[in-house]
């Protein structure tokens, strides 16, 4: 031990007196914050503004490549099953008792870093988890300038927290790390080739001596919460995370009780409430603690100036009035009071340029969080970012690190999409360059600029590239940016723009060639973007169509289109209500719609598809949403489908799935012989613990089909308590209806006298004159009708071919065939 150190320890201070000089030191720091702002305007107490936030215990410590607004989306994804919430004073309190270590994952802006802040809060004031002695807040921007040093867990917590210099073993104290935003992270963290450290005096790199603390080599009493973007998760082993939580934000009720926080004034506050649910987009993002504060200030400014105009409705026009209310504050703070207009001079321009191409080219790095090497790189310099930050404190903000280190980055990842899109549309408008193509000499061109042809394909690229960049990294950008193609929006931005952009014959044509994308083999969620990018275009057109068919009566009588299928799971997956029972002929009996409506199924509980035309393919994709871990499927009837013994095999093999939860299947039919219910057995072999219902009705099982899956009815492994097999046998193995065939034979002691039977007693005539029959009891003395003689029991199929106006119907007799000609509107049954 160095003497220093051995000096300190010999003059420590009692842990006691060291834990409440960290409280009080916490306490200072942690009690006021600055919502959206790093260091203008006036603080606010945490405990006055947070509002609780839903978190969820569960789900896996993997990675996450979706766009972060596909996570938050309602349409992209459904809960599958109830979910155990917690506060965030229980986070480390697990269902089987305390645990170490806890991964926290929520999107940008969620509000993660406020949720670490209360628990560090309310531990300083004695509120809460009082068993835990010393806490430990850390965040990997602090972290992240450490990269070249070296230190061991005790110089570096006496670093950071010099109120602790009297304690030099840990082991003999309750202790929780926090390390907030694992995703901001620079350094490497090597959790297999690292070297191993149990010492907590012995210093070595930071990202080794985190590594061996995540993984419990060093120190494994400590306690550890570690915050993250859902893209970071997997930079952590996950045999080093005990608990996956995940921070939801904010519910409908947690939405209302936010804005009623913000705002004294009841009136104002349940305005903003009514107008937030007007809009999809905006009540989506809402669910975002960060995007309430962005629509309040909005709403708020443009409340208060009474503005006769509409307040904004899609995510576009929130962020260009967001941009236009942060010009307006910085005019009026520093211009002396001059700035009730945004104004744009050229000092602002130019602020907003650079910004915008710092969003750009880091955006396109992956990058949100920026140090000096990342400003050099797009022309900014340090003295430079400090001034933006001063002046647009709202929108980019400036940190520093434990050496003063300068760190920078913009209030939330959605601000630094606006303003990449926002680059990008400037420098097409003003130059005619298209940062989006890979060769944009062509495009430098005065005249470019005024071509229709070029505004056209400048959108169409844009569209083409998010659809093809990897997990819709740039979903959000292409809403952007669609959005400010629109000249209404333009106009927003006057003062800014040189010269206005395209007209609306190129926002029709762009519109258009979106619906066309529909028709590719897209995933759900880029297909969901896309209804997006329509919304930000003012199109609802397919919507409404869809609307239209649902409350019409035509519904499966119509064929949809790929766009308008696309358009039916918008619709349904976007809707409030649960997914209870889908049933496939309601909307197109037909594979292509069922391959397009896999997202509804998955999120089913109940799915009824029987007699619509599925084959083996059909079976394939089943498989696969059997298999997924949020399928919510329980029932599944693929009943009077022609999937044979092939398409059953790859059913089963979703059966196999230790995700797959379906209690009831019914292949009633299906064309089944005893191999496709040998591989029925062997799948509830390997994963015996859901099926509990399985009709193979009218199908071909055999002896030794029948027996293997009635076995399972004795196994105590398996959850099989109804299996149905009767009726059947090698004559249900026909294709179509015709495996359900029969004869019909006419009754000849029932038919009237007005009807005249052929030779061979096929073939039944309505005459004039009354043919001479015998008496008889059974025999139709007024209406011209007759009966068959077979008992039509079970699934019956018969083909009947007539003439004029004829009525069929069953009864509950042995069998009906009525013929009645004086009926003018003939129906089938």
């Amino acid at each position: 031990m160095k003497q220093e150190e051995l000096a300190d320890c010999l003059q420590r201070k009692s842990p006691s007196m060291c834990q409440r000089q960290l409280k009080s030191n916490l306490q200072k720091k942690f009690q006021c914050v600055f919502e959206g702002v790093a260091k203008a305007g006036s603080p606010t107490l945490l405990n006055q503004i947070y509002t609780e936030l839903y978190i969820t215990e569960g789900g896996a410590a993997e990675v996450n490549e979706e766009h972060e607004v596909r996570q938050i989306d309602p349409a992209s994804r459904k809960l599958d099953r109830p979910e155990i919430t917690i506060r965030q004073e229980d986070i480390f309190t697990g269902r089987h008792g305390p645990i170490r270590t806890v991964m926290t994952k929520g999107v940008a802006g969620i509000g993660k870093t406020f949720l670490t802040q209360k628990f560090t809060l309310d531990w300083a004031e004695d509120k809460a988890n009082q068993d835990i002695q010393f806490t430990f807040p850390f965040t990997f921007r602090q972290l992240n300038v450490l990269k070249e040093k070296k230190y061991s867990l005790v110089e570096l917590v006496h670093q950071f927290f010099t109120e602790t210099k009297g304690i030099c073993k840990f082991e003999d104290f309750q202790v929780v790390f926090i390390f907030d935003g694992l995703d901001e992270c620079r350094l490497h963290l090597d959790f297999h080739n690292t070297q191993i450290l149990t010492d907590a005096t012995e210093s070595t790199s930071v990202d080794v001596l985190l590594t061996n603390l995540i993984s419990g080599k060093l120190l494994p009493s400590a306690q550890l919460w570690i915050t993250t973007r859902p893209a970071a998760a997997n930079q952590i082993p996950p045999e080093c995370v005990d608990m996956v939580t995940e921070v939801r934000g904010f519910t409908d009720p947690q939405k209302e009780q936010y804005f009623r926080k913000r705002f004294t004034d009841n009136d104002q506050a349940s305005t903003i409430i009514s107008h937030i649910k007007t809009s999809r987009s905006l009540h989506i993002m809402c669910h975002i603690p960060v995007f309430c504060w962005i629509t309040a200030t909005v709403l708020e400014d443009l409340l208060k100036a009474r503005e006769t105009g509409q307040l904004p409705k899609t995510l576009t026009e929130m962020y260009i009035h967001f941009l236009v209310v942060q010009t307006k504050v910085k005019n009026i703070k520093y211009n002396g009071g001059v700035g009730a207009d945004p104004h744009w001079s050229p000092e602002n321009r130019k602020m907003v340029e650079c910004l915008g191409k710092l969003a750009f080219e880091q955006l396109q790095k992956g990058n949100v969080i920026f140090y000096e090497s990342d400003l050099t790189e797009c022309c900014i310099d340090l003295r430079a970012a400090s001034v933006y930050s001063g002046l647009f404190t709202q929108i980019f903000k400036e940190e520093r690190g434990l050496y003063e280190d300068q760190v920078f980055c913009f209030i939330h990842l959605s601000v630094q999409e606006f303003l990449a899109a926002l680059h990008v549309h400037l420098t097409f408008i003003n130059s005619g360059v298209n940062l989006l193509s890979e060769d944009q000499i062509t495009s430098q061109m005065p005249e470019t600029r005024r071509d229709q042809s070029a505004e056209k394909l400048f959108y169409q690229s844009a569209v083409d590239k998010t659809l093809h960049s990897p997990n819709g990294h740039l979903d959000l950008f292409l809403r952007f940016l669609l959005g400010l193609s629109l000249q209404t929006n333009q106009i927003l931005l006057h003062g800014l723009l040189t010269q206005t952009g395209n007209d609306a014959q190129t926002d029709q044509k762009t519109v258009q060639y979106i619906k066309t994308k529909f028709s590719q083999n897209l995933s759900p969620e880029r297909s969901i973007n896309l209804f997006h990018c329509l919304n930000e275009l003012k199109d609802r057109s397919l919507v409404e169509e869809i609307q239209q068919f649902l409350r019409s009566g035509k519904r499966s009588k119509e064929e949809l289109s790929p766009a308008q299928l696309s358009a039916l799971v918008f619709i349904l997956l976007s809707s409030e209500q649960d997914l209870d029972v889908f049933d496939l002929k309601k909307y197109s009996a037909s594979e292509e719609a069922l391959l397009r409506l896999l997202p509804v199924v998955s999120l089913s509980k109940k799915v009824l598809l029987s007699g619509c035309n599925l084959s083996e393919r059909s079976c394939e994709a089943l498989a696969s949403v059997l298999s997924f871990q949020s399928s919510t499927l329980r029932e599944l009837d693929l009943s009077n489908n022609d999937v044979q013994d092939s398409g059953v095999r790859l059913v089963s093999d979703g059966l196999r799935s230790p995700h797959c939860k379906l209690h009831t299947l019914r292949l009633s039919g299906c064309l089944v012989t005893e191999e496709g219910c040998a591989s029925l057995a062997s799948a509830l072999t390997s994963h015996p613990s859901h099926l509990r219902e399985l009709d193979l009705t009218y199908n071909h099982p055999g002896e030794s089909g029948a027996r293997l899956l009635s076995a399972g009815l004795k196994d105590p492994h398996w959850r099989l308590d109804t299996l149905r097999v009767e009726p059947g046998g090698v004559q249900w193995l026909r294709p179509g209806l015709k495996k359900y065939s029969c004869e019909l034979t006419i009754d000849t002691n029932t038919l009237n006298i007005k009807l005249q039977l052929s030779d061979n007693n096929r073939k039944v005539t309505w005459v004039e004159e009354d043919q001479s029959y015998p008496d008889h009891p059974d025999r139709f003395d007024h209406w011209p009708q007759l009966l068959c003689s077979n008992g039509l029991t079970g699934r019956c199929y018969w083909e009947l071919e007539w003439e004029g106006n004829v009525i069929i119907s069953q009864c509950m007799w042995t069998g009906l065939l009525a013929l009645c000609p004086s009926i003018q509107s003939p129906l089938t049954h």
